[in-house]
């Protein structure tokens, strides 16, 4: 089985949302399943169906998440150093074009959120930045074409 590398964050919150969706979406779910089939025959029974849809949906989402986390590789980026950039290190770049500045973390693929600066190990932009130092540029293939990049600073989270 391939491991898939996240940070404890990462991990810590894949375990409360199976967390809530055991502890909270389930027995909703049950008690919406158990009103409705007070209300009569099932066959005919929207409420009973869309309930019993909302489980499957539910139980798919917890099998989903805990095989995620079966194949996590947790990594503690507290204890990483260095200039070369790796998983865990948050990269600030200067678009070459518009001298743009941005700033990335990069995390596991299940953790990513753009909107946080979090970007996943497997995303293009990650993949041409892993091994690469400050001052290097960086070119990167994006959906509107090639992007040239410098690097400008390597952090770690402490």
């Amino acid at each position: 089985m391939e491991k898939i590398p996240m940070t404890i964050i990462g991990h810590e919150a894949l375990q409360n949302e199976i967390k809530r969706l055991k502890s909270i979406e389930r027995p909703a779910i049950i008690s919406a399943i158990a009103e409705a089939r007070k209300h009569g025959d099932l066959s005919e029974n929207a409420e009973y169906h869309a309930a019993k849809e909302q489980q499957a949906m539910n139980e798919a989402k917890i099998s989903d998440l805990e095989d995620k986390l079966s194949k996590a590789d947790v990594i503690d980026i507290s204890k990483l150093s260095g200039n070369i950039i790796k998983f865990g290190a948050i990269v600030t770049l200067v678009d070459e074009d518009t001298e743009k500045e941005s700033k990335y973390q990069i995390v596991g693929e299940f953790e990513s959120d753009i909107t946080k600066g979090l970007i996943s190990i497997s995303s293009p932009i990650a993949r041409a930045l892993i091994g690469k130092s400050i001052g290097d540029s960086v070119e990167v293939a994006t959906p509107g074409g090639g992007k040239s990049y410098e690097i400008i600073q390597i952090a770690f989270p402490k």
